[in-house]
């Protein structure tokens, strides 16, 4: 039997090289086919990594967008991300691309069509709260100049923040100060489905605040843009 490490039949002893080690990674990212760190949770549903790597945390201000998102994540409200994201496509055919303009002038008509509509939500609060909060938009426009100033404005402050962006730390976020503040403000202007942990969820998918983990490839790239 040869030694370890070395081919018997008269070669020439030839030394095994093991492979390194690949070093574990911190609780809460995984690593994907194309070595990339991200954060856990992109893992569970083919559909998330795209929306992880490309959406999820990126600043955004347009007007269409912000207005969209605050309103997926009305919809969402007792129900998974993922159920609404499968969706998205139906809901923006089925609110004028979120127009908030042209939502605004939905009437009670609209509604009885969107209930028909099986390909989204069909939850009359949830639909009139929609069409309520485009007009509720329009005003902020009108105040602000655009949504995108008035939601830019309510960044919270890094003292507000985790030092570090663990899982443990980010699944203690489920609402904030910050986010309870525009929640309150949002219910004050005549906002409806705008609860603290609805807004805090629309904070981190629209940039506000930046969730991705620390040793996630996206965090590092959001930081840097």
């Amino acid at each position: 039997m040869p030694a370890k490490g070395h081919f018997d039949g008269g070669l020439s002893a030839v030394p095994v090289v093991a492979s390194a080690p690949v070093p574990e990674l911190p609780k809460g990212l995984v690593r994907g086919d194309d070595g990339l760190t991200r954060c856990w949770w992109c893992a569970s549903a083919p559909d998330y990594a795209s929306y992880h790597d490309e959406e999820w945390g990126w600043p955004v201000h347009d007007d269409v967008r912000l207005f969209e998102k605050i309103c997926l994540e009305g919809f969402q409200s007792g129900l998974s991300w993922l159920t609404i994201l499968r969706k998205r496509e139906s809901f923006r055919k089925a609110f004028a691309g979120f127009d908030f303009h042209r939502v605004a002038r939905f009437n009670r008509r609209s509604v009885e069509r969107l209930l028909e509509d099986a390909s989204i939500v069909r939850h009359r609060g949830k639909i009139e709260s929609t069409i309520n909060n485009a007009r509720r938009a329009i005003e902020l426009e009108e105040e602000f100049g655009s949504l995108s100033a008035f939601f830019w404005e309510r960044v919270p402050s890094m003292s507000e923040r985790p030092r570090t962006m663990t899982r443990a730390a980010l699944m203690k976020l489920v609402k904030t100060p910050a986010s309870t503040a525009l929640s309150q403000e949002l219910k004050r202007r005549g906002w409806s489905f705008v609860g603290p942990t609805t807004i805090y969820a629309f904070m981190q998918a629209m940039g506000l605040v930046n969730d991705h983990l620390m040793g996630c490839f996206v965090r590092d790239r959001i930081s840097r843009a």
